[in-house]
């Protein structure tokens, strides 16, 4: 069985950070995470803890390669 290729997450969404990436983690699984330019500084603590960091922008720009390719910058 082959597991997932990366996590999408949204870092404005209010989740319990620490428990998605700690599965992340543990599943040895890429997050790829979105924010706002508005939220980048109040997300910042999330960012290292991420394979890559874009913009929601960015996000619906790239998403068909991101998809292919992986959450690699």
């Amino acid at each position: 069985m082959v597991g997932p290729r990366l996590v999408l997450l949204d870092l404005t969404g209010g989740f319990e950070y620490a428990r998605v990436f700690a599965a992340a983690e543990s599943a040895k699984v890429p997050v790829l995470a979105f924010t706002t330019h508005a939220l980048a500084r109040e997300t910042q603590p999330w960012h290292a803890r991420c394979a890559r960091v874009v913009t929601k922008e960015t996000l619906t720009a790239e998403l068909p390669s991101l998809l292919r390719e992986g959450a690699a910058p």
